[in-house]
């Protein structure tokens, strides 16, 4: 099946007819109509941006079908074609239809949404953050910073973590990265969470997803 989000355009390379129309960043009532738990594709290629593909993977992650293979084709470069050295454009439309699944570390966070690319981490409104992250069981910060900056690794151990506002960051690589604050305002994949919240966990999660490439 092919998702194309919003206008991403679609390369010559996949074939466009039965593409499947959806939102930008696909809501959850398009993945339910589309994606049924029970009648899933064994291949979705996700024509978009890293948010469209962090929609497809968290809606597979709370179905319980992370068996089901997961292509990305960006029209151009994003955090996550750099962070699993994929293609964009055409090569990657051919990768979509040729590649081969690869099992993939899963980092999500303890709301239950899939991280693909990058994540930050402030006060409200880009106010600096008071609080305290973790990296496994590693201090990040202490008190105050610019904010947190975390990312998938695509590989074990899972993610990393730094702080923002510094010339010159220091990442942190761990399993999980855990912060908790007064106020804490998250943004994954470009996509802010809407609520404040005390605390926030990324994590590897137990299963990996299947990555095409």
């Amino acid at each position: 099946m092919l998702l194309r989000c919003g206008d991403a355009p679609i390369p010559v390379t996949l074939p466009s007819e039965g593409a499947v129309a959806v939102s930008d960043v696909p809501t959850r009532e398009e993945l339910a109509e589309h994606l049924p738990r029970t009648e899933m594709p064994q291949r979705i290629i996700i024509a978009g941006q890293d948010a469209a593909l962090a929609s497809v993977l968290t809606h597979l992650l709370r179905s319980e079908r992370l068996d089901v293979e997961v292509a990305f084709v960006p029209a151009s470069r994003t955090d996550a074609t750099r962070i699993h050295g994929l293609e964009k454009g055409a090569k990657a439309g051919r990768a979509a239809m040729e590649g081969t699944a690869h099992g993939t570390p899963l980092i999500r966070d303890d709301l239950g949404v899939v991280l693909v690319g990058c994540a930050q981490l402030t006060g409200p409104d880009g106010a600096r953050l008071t609080g305290e992250t973790y990296v496994d069981h590693r201090p990040l910060f202490a008190g105050e910073a610019a904010g947190i900056e975390i990312h998938p690794t695509g590989h074990a151990p899972g993610l990393r973590a730094a702080r923002l506002g510094r010339m010159r960051r220091k990442w942190i690589e761990g399993r999980a990265a855990q912060t908790g604050g007064d106020a804490i305002a998250v943004t994954r994949d470009g996509v802010p969470e809407p609520k404040r919240l005390k605390r926030s966990t990324f994590y590897r999660h137990n299963v990996d997803w299947l990555l095409v490439r």
